[in-house]
């Protein structure tokens, strides 16, 4: 994920939830190759930690929601939490932490209110171990929030912003709760969710205007002198209506999350994400601001890296936001220097991969075999099958494609394992790519033989990997399948 500073310098946000991760230093120069100055973790994760130490690069450290229990019910906890992922990295390894991010969107309306009571706790007990650590001055608190927790009226004007109803008296407790501790506000923007959610918003006010235009082509949100021409601006500066309204007109706030997925939905490809994270880092570099606030604010862009491994919750996409695909390798051209230079993107260095091969549909097997369906979905409950859904890249497939899509897909996920490629005869190994045009097919990064590198299942602080969504679409795609043959 990739986040701007204000000043300058790039920035992003490094996800985990990956069945074979990038090994952590090569993440780390990944990010240095391609003049990355700030990092957002979503969990104190060892390697990751080890491998940004003192490599000059700043660090918001994430806590997942499942802990803000366990911290808000005690400062010993926290302090605890504090010492071992905070002041042991600072002190020892050169870890340059300049945040703890306290949970990640825990109001989000989907999670029935299950953090309202132990957010602001957990976010008063950590700042309170900060400041016994001596890091209160050194290390600020904040807490990701989605932008669902403000909102306008039926006008859609900014101006017309503020806090969400239900949970508008705990906002302002924790607002004042940062600002009295110098702390920001730290807020979560997404354009292609408005686009995702409704088929009637309008496409290009989603993106910024193009170089050389001030204006979008879409017809601009009026609100009083000012027209908007770009739902970011519309809705950063409905926050900064809210914050005015309540009394926090110079609260300051970090974007801490905003990008474009490449896959996983009929809007998510290359082409959009390309025209999104382009417009946003000419944004950055050049320092724009928005109407309400003239200078950019801190921006971390989501993602650096693909995720085979997160749910799938709210679409498939969500696997699918890095600028860099799951090896590091580059998906579109991006200018970093944002139209000043010419600085494009360097993939990552020294990766290295299982075998060329790959598990397909074997050329004898019939499409109209029983055992087809079953074998499909069983490979796609434990590996990532989101490239065939509709308007995807592998969505063209057919069935044989996409019985081949899925063995493959299960046949690297289990590192290519003896067996691992066995589909009721279905199926057979080949060393000829199977990859069509835009769908490839992959092959996973070899962990063994790279340094030690974060298994993804045995993070402290988050679930690596949602099962249950995996089936549901495993599910999804052999229900494909059937209605294709019938």
């Amino acid at each position: 994920m990739v986040v701007i500073a204000e000043g300058g310098g790039l920035a992003c946000n490094w996800g985990l939830q990956a069945t074979h991760p990038l090994p952590p230093k090569i993440v780390v120069k990944l990010m240095k190759d391609n003049g990355f100055e700030k990092v957002k973790l979503f969990e104190a994760d060892p390697e990751a930690l080890k491998a940004l130490g003192n490599s000059g690069i700043q660090v918001m450290l994430g806590i997942p929601n499942d802990f803000l229990a366990p911290l808000a019910s005690s400062v010993r906890i926290a302090e605890d939490w504090v010492s071992q992922n905070v002041s042991s990295y600072i002190s020892k390894t050169g870890v340059d932490i300049r945040y703890v991010a306290v949970g990640n969107e825990p109001f989000l309306k989907t999670y029935n209110d299950t953090f309202l009571q132990t957010t602001l706790p957990a976010l008063q007990n950590i700042q309170a171990a900060l400041i016994k650590a001596g890091l209160g001055r050194q290390v600020k608190v904040t807490t990701p929030l989605n932008a669902d927790v403000y909102q306008t009226d039926r006008s859609g004007v900014p101006s017309a912003g503020n806090f969400r109803s239900d949970i508008h008296d705990l906002m302002i407790s924790i607002i004042t709760f940062l600002s009295d501790n110098g702390a920001p506000l730290t807020i979560n923007i997404y354009p292609f969710l408005s686009l995702y959610a409704d088929p009637n918003f309008p496409v290009d006010y989603a993106f910024f205007p193009t170089s050389g235009s001030n204006i979008s082509t879409s017809s601009p949100v009026v609100d009083g002198p000012i027209s908007y021409t770009n739902v970011f601006d519309a809705n950063f500066d409905t926050l900064i209506w809210a914050l005015e309204k309540n009394g926090f007109a110079s609260m300051p706030v970090i974007v801490g999350e905003v990008g474009w997925p490449t896959d996983g939905d009929i809007n998510a490809n290359n082409e959009n994400a390309r025209r999104f994270n382009q417009g946003l880092v000419n944004r950055i570099i050049q320092g724009q601001g928005t109407p309400k606030r003239n200078t950019s604010p801190d921006i971390y862009l989501f993602a650096l890296i693909d995720e085979d491994a997160k749910s799938i919750q709210p679409g498939n996409f969500e696997r699918h936001w890095g600028v860099f695909n799951y090896d590091g390798t580059i998906k579109y051209p991006l200018d970093l220097g944002g139209g000043n230079t010419n600085q494009t993107l360097t993939p990552a260095m020294g990766v290295r991969y299982l075998a060329r091969q790959w598990c397909i549909m074997a050329p004898e097997a019939s499409i109209l075999d029983p055992n087809l369906p079953s074998s499909i979905n069983e490979a796609c409950t434990y590996a990532d099958c989101t490239s065939l859904g509709y308007g995807s890249s592998c969505g063209e497939l057919d069935v044989r494609g996409n019985a081949s899509y899925t063995f493959n897909m299960y046949y690297q996920t289990m590192n290519q394992q003896k067996g691992a490629c066995q589909f009721s005869n279905l199926s057979a190994i080949t060393t000829v790519d199977p990859s069509q045009d835009s769908c490839v097919f992959k092959i996973m990064i070899d962990l063994g033989r790279h340094e030690k590198t974060t298994s993804p299942s045995t993070s402290s602080f988050g679930i690596r990997c949602n099962q249950d969504s995996s089936i549901a679409f495993a599910a999804l795609v052999s229900s494909f399948i059937i209605c294709f043959l019938s």
